[in-house]
């Protein structure tokens, strides 16, 4: 009998009240977008201190880092002993998929530099360019233009030392990244729906993190656009549970 496949989602986020609500917390959201019949899914809550025990490691077929309120160059205690376990994970060639936050720490731990984005806030649905040469990217047919929802102000900087850029946009240079073939960052939210940003700009505009034009700039794209859910929930799938990317 063949073994389920066991995966873990590295929540470092606390869940929005409305995304608790409706969808029941972000590892459900994730769960929705990732999940498959007979897969096992577990929740860390990172961002409180809780982590995979050294010994369960290994029961692991992939990780899942999720977006954050917080700062991926900064020096929180969790965020310096998640650091340290996407070493170890790279250590054992263990798949990870980081998102946003995800994304830029997983670079961090690798060797790669973060940082404020130079064009400031990215919100709304963004169009990147994915690379036409990454063979997994070609073999299930991903466009050429990639839509996807952003709500980001850090970016990585410079990626990991051996890692190919596997897609760029106008304003971020680095929106996804490759490290060997058990590694990916993904910059843009593949598991976000339009309402979910909706309530997070809402809360950003209240907040006083963005102002009344870059919100109504965010919204006005979510009613124009639609983000390419689908070929992201087979991107993911496909590279987490055991496809090459060369």
């Amino acid at each position: 009998m063949e073994k389920k496949k066991r995966f873990g989602v590295l929540l470092c986020a606390d869940d929005s009240e409305y995304v608790k609500k409706k969808y029941g917390g972000y590892f459900q959201v994730f769960v929705g977008l990732l999940g498959e019949e007979g897969e096992t899914w577990d929740l860390f809550r990172v961002v409180n201190g809780e982590l995979p025990n050294d010994e369960d490691i290994d029961a692991y077929d992939g990780f899942v880092v999720t977006g954050s309120c917080s700062d991926a160059h900064g020096d929180d205690v969790w965020i310096l002993d998640l650091v340290r376990l996407l070493r170890r994970l790279d250590s054992m060639r263990k798949k990870v998929l980081g998102i946003c936050f995800g994304h830029q720490i997983l670079s961090r731990a690798l060797g790669g530099k973060t940082g404020r984005a130079s064009k400031g806030w990215d919100i709304g649905v963004t169009c990147i360019h994915p690379s036409p040469s990454n063979k997994l990217l070609s073999s299930l047919c991903i466009p050429s233009h990639l839509l996807i929802i952003e709500c980001h102000r850090d970016e990585v900087w410079e990626p990991p030392p051996h890692a190919e850029v596997l897609a760029r946009s106008d304003r971020t240079g680095v929106e996804m990244f490759r490290y060997g073939e058990h590694m990916m960052g993904i910059q843009g939210h593949p598991e976000y729906t339009k309402d979910i940003l909706v309530n997070l700009i809402d809360r950003l505009l209240r907040h006083k993190h963005i102002q009344t034009s870059q919100a109504e700039a965010a919204k006005a794209s979510l009613k124009e656009k639609e983000p390419d859910r689908e070929a992201w929930k087979r991107l993911c799938r496909s590279f987490l549970k055991g496809k090459s990317l060369s």
